[in-house]
């Protein structure tokens, strides 16, 4: 009878211990965060972590990555299977490093941004807030994303990077990994509208334990939108536009599929290369241009150029065209921050509401009288 006590003891001592930690694959999915544009990430909710799984890390990406989140106590009683996510994430997370100035917009919109710790080309970020960081020594520079300095990188050892791929793996996030710091791809870039572009706000809400505030921030800038976009529909006319400008000899232009063209159409004016298709932009001679864009009333971002000046100086052609003569070309290259970061590519894809707006106010003057443009001004 005593052996039997104390094999009863043992097995319920087992018993409990084998409970304490439980194995992921068991653990039944709850829910899954709502999403309505984007369609390059996802999260599943399990009872005690959640994973994040990144679909579109760059276009024409073979797989997709997988990553948990998980509390240091849940870690602790909760194992997983080796190998079966891309890397395991503790929260909160304390420290960060992003790679891209599209990252910055949404840890101040969370106000998280004082976990950023490192950043590969400092000069770019335009953000006042989050260049007093810099400026305080508190972001360290790690050179360029082409060859971010991965000694310093190790050396500060953050909870987690959040990169990008163009075209494939990055070899430097593989270095990073091998030195067991998480790396997540971020692939806001390669979503197809600007409306979804600007959801990603939700991938870092994950992140942080933001889901609600994060999803109250991507709400305001989807009524703000959809708002600007009604009031678009009002307008009695709908001038031509032309976009871009010649490297070279080649003259780049948004195709009428993306989220450049999108914008033109949700603002009511008539992009004269609309109906056309296709990845990445369109590469059109000179001659082409100007045959079907030499009367359009209004010419938005052209490239680089911060004058009328210079731009008659890099290629004397471009006075051909009406909008030229008539002073009716517009740009955000001029809109930078302290260290010269233009300030569109930094916040433009966080705020589309806000772009949506100039361009409105630049074509229909009328219906928003006492908006003033954030990104856009008339070359002077």
């Amino acid at each position: 009878m005593k052996f039997l006590k104390i094999a009863l003891l043992l097995l319920i001592l087992s018993s409990c211990k084998n409970e304490s930690k439980t194995e992921n694959n068991l653990a039944p999915e709850t829910k899954k965060l709502e999403l309505k544009y984007a369609e390059g990430f996802s999260v599943d909710y399990y009872d005690n972590f959640k994973v994040l799984t990144i679909t579109k890390p760059w276009p024409k990406a073979e797989k997709s990555y997988q990553y948990v989140i998980i509390s240091k106590e849940n870690m602790a009683k909760t194992t997983f299977a080796k190998d079966q996510y891309d890397a395991i994430i503790v929260n909160p997370i304390e420290t960060i490093v992003v790679t891209s100035t599209t990252h910055i917009p949404a840890l101040e919109l969370l106000n998280v941004e004082e976990t950023l710790i490192g950043f590969p080309g400092t000069d770019y970020v335009s953000s006042e807030k989050t260049r007093q960081l810099i400026d305080a020594k508190k972001i360290r520079e790690l050179g360029q994303n082409q060859g971010i300095n991965t000694e310093v990188l190790l050396e500060l050892n953050p909870d987690v990077v959040v990169g990008f791929g163009v075209d494939g793996v990055n070899k430097t996030f593989e270095i990073i990994k091998k030195a067991n710091i998480p790396v997540i791809y971020n692939g806001d870039w390669v979503e197809s509208s600007a409306l979804a572009k600007a959801e990603w706000i939700k991938f870092f809400g994950v992140l942080y334990n933001k889901e609600k505030e994060a999803d109250s921030i991507f709400n305001q800038i989807e009524t703000d939108y959809l708002s600007a976009k009604a009031i678009a529909k009002q307008a009695k006319n709908s001038p031509s536009v032309l976009s871009g400008a010649m490297q070279k000899d080649i003259w780049y232009l948004p195709n009428g599929s993306s989220p450049e063209a999108q914008f033109l159409k949700d603002a009511n004016v008539n992009y004269l290369w609309n109906d056309t298709t296709g990845n990445g932009s369109l590469s059109l001679s000179f001659e082409t241009v100007l045959v079907k864009a030499k009367d359009a009333q209004l010419w938005l971002s052209p490239s680089y150029y911060s004058s009328l000046e210079q731009l008659e100086e890099a290629n004397s052609l471009y006075t051909n065209f009406d909008a030229f003569k008539n002073k009716d070309i517009y740009t955000f290259a001029n809109k930078t921050g302290a260290t010269g970061g233009v300030l569109y590519y930094e916040l433009g894809t966080a705020r589309p509401d806000l772009v949506l707006k100039d361009i409105i106010k630049i074509a229909h003057p009328e219906l928003l009288i006492d908006y003033e443009p954030y990104f856009f001004e008339k070359l002077k």
